[in-house]
């Protein structure tokens, strides 16, 4: 923004407030409702009265052409406004100023809460004689009292009642609720006291230091003009915006949308509520989510038409899902793509059930979530075939294992959607992210938990290719769809390892790492391999061929298991591993023998080790 897109000036509490009240200043739809207490209430009238600062207030400007939000009146205010239109709409001070209406002139009570959260309504009032005794802390002068406007001891007997304008008088006391009304309030306490001269002097001196303060108040306002760009809106409400909920393109949007009569919110719930409840590896998809892959569809539609009108490559539109790019799209676009990409994400959930992950929990990126599901919609017909699905899955490991969807990714986004759509139908060079992608031998003795994309990745690699549980011969696919405690745990325990001299750096890594059933793992306990493999052979009548059959499906080579001969499986493992990730990712790994031998030094691949976050059942003795 330039200095010229914002007026800053100072305006009087008394004439926002009058505002407020007639309409003509009101909030935007994303702006969630959420209730100060009842001491930081109290806090703030006692800081307007001895004229203290509370903030500045930051308006928009209603009217523009990029910015069109719904506007809802501050809570306290009259329904009917919601016919007004306003001039203003509040993105910061949305609490000061309602607390300060409500307080000072509603005629009802304060919605507040107390210390614990609960909800309660009170009134306020300012005792006259203690606001002029100590103008060093008025908060002593500021009461608060319950809707009935009785203050009763524990025993319930009634300590202070104000139940009436006359004990109001009596008790000098004045409502906050009068503080720009106060004339006639003034006449009725004088008349009360008989125009008693100590009462009037008292009043007098109150009206000067403490309504007057109300009356001339100045609040610094920052009002953004209503050319305003959307983003630039939604970049200010995050910076100046403390407290309440965060602010998100989704919010933005939906106030936007709801401008057209559009109620997004609902929309996109009833669309979550089917994607999730029926596809558990969606659970964890947002809504900002979905938006990004309808601005990615929309701007290359755009792009696509513009070039066909015979636009060049370098001034057609591009293709982004960036924040500014959203905040574009309209009811229209919505409308048109909402329901294709919800078929993608389907889609998408199909495809990962495929490569064996089935939850949000073991899914590497949710954000591959987005350009997958841009993918199947654009592709149409043409991502359904072998072929495709092969080229797709490779492109998909690739960006796992080279993790490459971590931080910012919205560009890599882009050139995703452009690249693997042609490399699909065959009109295009292998994808960027396929080019990118490497993975180091080293990397294995760092992957240690499942925060790591990679590692994740690589348990649903083991999954994919059939891996099956020690005691049950069963692929971990099924008992993971069927939720049978499935987890990942140490092949060599720890246990064993420690009484052994491994280092927590090594055996904690994926190399020693496989998909066990819980049952299972009570079993492996901490005993050495051998004893638990002729445990489990036993109790489970397994003979010694089927179960080499079955280590193997974990890339475990069975001799060296069976003999409890630690780094000749380490390094046999590593090396299966990698042949794995290179059958995958269709990327040749350069190996490095050296890096998985007993003289290894661990402390070298030490940097953020994580304690590990696997079943307590670890362990256990049988």
């Amino acid at each position: 923004m330039t200095s010229a897109s914002f007026d800053s000036t100072k305006t009087p509490l008394q004439e926002l407030l009058f505002r407020a009240e007639k309409g003509l200043l009101q909030l935007p739809d994303f702006q969630r409702g959420w209730v100060w207490d009842d001491e930081r209430i109290r806090s703030l009238l006692a800081s307007v009265s001895v004229s203290f600062p509370i903030g500045a207030v930051m308006l928009l400007q209603t009217g523009g052409e990029h910015v069109r939000f719904k506007p809802r009146p501050l809570a306290g205010t009259s329904p009917q406004l919601h016919n007004v239109s306003p001039e203003s709409l509040v993105l910061d001070g949305q609490q000061r100023l309602t607390s300060l209406y409500q307080a000072l002139m509603s005629t009802c009570a304060v919605e507040t809460k107390d210390a614990k959260g609960k909800p309660i309504r009170r009134w306020y009032y300012l005792d006259m004689k203690k606001a002029l005794a100590n103008e060093e802390d008025r908060e002593e002068a500021v009461l608060s009292v319950p809707e009935d406007r009785q203050i009763k001891a524990f025993g319930g007997e009634v300590t202070l009642d104000l139940t009436t304008s006359e004990k109001e008088y009596a008790a000098d006391l004045f409502p906050a609720n009068r503080i720009f009304q106060s004339a006639d309030w003034r006449q009725a306490y004088s008349e009360y006291w008989n125009f008693d001269r100590d009462k009037m002097r008292l009043f007098n001196e109150f009206e000067r230091e403490v309504i007057k303060r109300f009356e001339q108040y100045q609040v610094p306002v920052i009002e953004l003009k209503k050319e305003t760009p959307k983003e630039a809106v939604c970049l200010v409400f995050e910076r100046v915006n403390t407290g309440g909920v965060a602010l998100n393109v989704f919010e933005l949007l939906t106030a936007s949308f709801a401008a057209d009569d559009f109620q997004l919110r609902d929309d996109w719930h009833a669309r979550e509520q089917r994607l999730k409840s029926q596809h558990p590896v969606l659970r964890s998809l947002q809504n900002d989510d979905f938006l990004q892959a309808i601005s990615l569809l929309v701007t290359q539609d755009r792009r696509r038409k513009a070039l066909a009108a015979g636009a060049t490559a370098d001034n057609a539109p591009g293709i982004s899902c960036k924040r500014k790019d959203i905040l574009k799209l309209t009811v229209t676009d919505w409308k048109e793509w909402a329901d294709r990409v919800e078929e993608g994400f389907v889609r998408a959930a199909r495809f990962l059930y495929v490569q064996k992950i089935f939850k949000a929990r073991d899914l590497p990126y949710r954000t591959q979530l987005v350009p997958l599901a841009a993918f199947f919609v654009d592709l149409g017909k043409d991502g359904e075939t072998d072929s495709a699905r092969q080229k797709i899955a490779r492109w998909y490991w690739c960006g796992v294992l080279g993790e490459l969807y971590g931080g910012a990714i919205e560009s890599r986004f882009a050139r995703d959607l452009v690249e693997v759509v042609a490399f699909v139908r065959g009109e295009g060079v292998e994808p960027s992210t396929i080019q990118e992608s490497s993975f180091q031998p080293n990397r294995l003795l760092t992957l240690r938990t499942r925060n790591s994309s990679a590692y994740k990745g690589l348990y649903a690699l083991l999954m994919r290719d059939g891996a099956r549980d020690f005691r049950t011969g069963e692929p971990i696919e099924a008992q993971t769809f069927f939720d049978d405690k499935v987890d990942i745990h140490h092949i060599f325990p720890e246990q064993w390892c420690k009484a052994n001299g491994i280092k927590p750096a090594i055996y904690n890594s994926v190399i020693n790492k496989t998909a066990l059933a819980a049952r299972t793992n009570r079993q492996v306990g901490g005993r050495a391999p051998s004893q638990y493999l002729s445990l489990i052979e036993k109790s489970a009548r397994i003979d010694t061929a089927r179960m080499d059959e079955i280590l193997r499906s974990h890339c475990i080579a069975p001799e060296h298991l069976r003999a409890d001969r630690f780094w000749e499986f380490f390094a046999a493992r590593a090396e299966e591993l990698l042949k794995r990730i290179e059958a995958v990712t269709g990327k040749t790994i350069a190996r490095d023998p050296d890096i998985f031998r007993p003289d290894v030094e661990p402390e070298m691949y030490d940097e953020g080790l994580e304690e590990w976050d696997e079943e307590p059942l670890e362990e256990a003795a049988s």
